[in-house]
């Protein structure tokens, strides 16, 4: 079997992968490396012919409020028929270019908006209705950024843009062998040779999961370097053995330059896939119609919003 994880966004420069194989001695975690070419993505991890399970740093879904206007019957459907629909991908400068078909916003910086006037923009009652249940602050840690909101250091509508409309809406309409969790059933039961399995999986909510303290901000050395011990006792833990060049890679907190938290993120959500794909992290999604045919969820998260 093959686990991955991918810190996507939208500058390819930031696109890391971290890849890690089981075979009868256990698994193995490669480097983080660049995605590169997003084409050859599934089929470089395909090509082995073994399951592949592949994490993802990006919305797999949308809000139930926004959806229930929606024809088709869930996610999937709605996903592969956005390759008819380029415009939906359009980013509106001002509210007034917002629409249920065109709902993502802001392009820039504009003084006085507010998420409030965004929901009210897409017909939705509240703020709250631009969030997924999965996106809400829970008990253990605070609230994500809605799907369609695209400004500012949490938000996570550009990187939806860059993988639904540069990758996934092709793939998917080319026949690629892709399942997608929740939506086309359990974890375990989709795994097949010849299949990879995409799942959103979030750093931060992985880092959790391993029961990781970052001790400070991610995107300094000094804290990457300060997790280096917690990072290798964990992967011990887990029964993941890291190659030569990633060993070297944590022991230096991952480099100096600002891609090293991309390179850590990676890492983080890889050890959280293998978590739940060896049965040490539940794969949990709450029975709620609308988060297993529209919303989605987090992998192994297992806490509900406040």
């Amino acid at each position: 079997m093959i686990a991955a994880h991918a810190d996507w966004s939208i500058s390819p420069a930031k696109r890391w992968i971290a890849v890690a194989r089981r075979d009868a001695a256990g698994w193995r975690a490669e480097a983080p490396r660049l995605v590169g070419d997003t084409a050859l993505l599934l089929p470089t991890l395909l090509a082995e012919g073994v399951p592949v399970a592949l994490g993802l740093d990006l919305p797999l879904g949308v809000p139930r409020e926004w959806a229930a206007s929606r024809p088709e019957p869930g996610f999937r459907a709605f996903l592969a028929g956005l390759a008819a629909t380029p415009d939906f991908f359009s980013v509106s400068p001002t509210l007034e270019t917002v629409t249920p078909a065109r709902p993502f916003y802001p392009a820039r910086g504009i003084k006085g908006m507010t998420r409030a006037a965004h929901a009210a923009a897409l017909g939705l009652a509240s703020a709250q209705g631009l969030s997924r249940w999965c996106d809400r602050a829970t008990a253990l840690r605070p609230a994500g950024a809605p799907v369609f909101w695209t400004l500012g250091a949490n938000q996570s509508g550009k990187a939806a843009i860059a993988a639904w409309r540069d990758w996934l809406v092709p793939a998917l309409a080319a026949g690629a062998p892709i399942a997608l969790w929740p939506f086309d059933g359990p974890l375990h039961a989709l795994l097949a040779p010849g299949r990879a399995v995409l799942a959103e999986v979030y750093p931060a909510e992985a880092l959790r999961q391993l029961g990781l303290v970052m001790p400070g901000t991610k995107r300094a050395e000094a804290p990457r370097l300060a997790l280096a011990g917690p990072l290798r006792a964990a992967m011990a833990g887990l029964g993941v053995e890291p190659s030569p060049a990633l060993l070297a890679m944590i022991q230096a907190g991952f480099g100096a330059d600002a891609a090293g938290e991309d390179r850590l993120d990676c890492v983080l959500g890889l050890l959280a896939m293998i978590a739940v794909l060896d049965g040490r992290q539940p794969d949990h999604v709450p029975d709620d119609p609308w988060i297993r045919r529209w919303e989605g969820w987090v992998l192994g998260q297992v806490e509900l919003p406040r």
